[in-house]
């Protein structure tokens, strides 16, 4: 009776328990789509990164000027300038006017104290200062100044005091008379006498 028993029913295989989950029935598979349309999008933003650099650098390589190349020809000998005759622009040379020269002042000395004479040495009786009365006669050829120093010397021949006399501008052969005065008081018997005279040419 055991022989006529209908086999078992075949053992269903078991489901690992890593294996994804079954996709339930009537909804199909998309992963094979999002994979691909990944992977073009992928290579589209590539492709325009690389246009977009490859443009940078093309525009960057024309605004860089090369330096010139160097010229294999020997040097030349340099230029000899003729010398430039004539005047520039057409001007007229201007000629320059001579320049009078100054006289030079001429050294107090012998022949500047000769035109200075004292005509008269005298005491103020009130406060006792001495004064010389000079007659100045320019004895060059051209128009002087005269600066004359005079001093003032009691009996012993100390020089007490001085005084000074001036005049500009005195023609030749012309005559003036000036007057030193002392400063200070000076004992009865001072004399006078002329120390230096500078004659300036005018």
């Amino acid at each position: 009776m055991s022989d006529n028993l209908p086999p078992p029913p075949p053992e269903q295989p078991q489901a690992s328990p890593w294996a994804p989950p079954a996709t339930p029935p009537g909804k199909p598979q998309r992963t094979g789509l999002i994979v691909s349309l990944a992977v073009g999008g992928g290579l589209v933003v590539a492709g325009a990164l690389v246009a977009l650099v490859y443009s940078v650098l093309d525009s960057v390589s024309d605004s860089i000027a090369l330096p010139p190349a160097r010229s294999d020809a020997p040097y030349s000998d340099p230029y000899d300038e003729e010398p430039y005759g004539e005047q520039p622009y057409g001007e007229d040379p201007v000629e320059e006017e001579p320049v009078e020269e100054e006289p030079e002042p001429v050294a107090s000395g012998p022949a500047a104290e000769r035109d200075v004479t004292i005509t008269k040495c005298a005491r103020d009786s009130l406060i006792g200062w001495q004064h010389a009365d000079l007659t100045i006669v320019n004895g060059s050829r051209s128009p002087a100044g005269y600066v004359v120093l005079v001093e003032f010397l009691d009996a012993k021949g100390t020089v007490m005091t001085d005084g000074i006399a001036t005049t500009d501008d005195l023609a030749p052969g012309a005559s003036v008379k000036v007057k030193a005065q002392g400063v200070g008081e000076v004992p009865t018997g001072t004399t006078c006498r002329v120390k230096q005279v500078t004659r300036d040419p005018m």
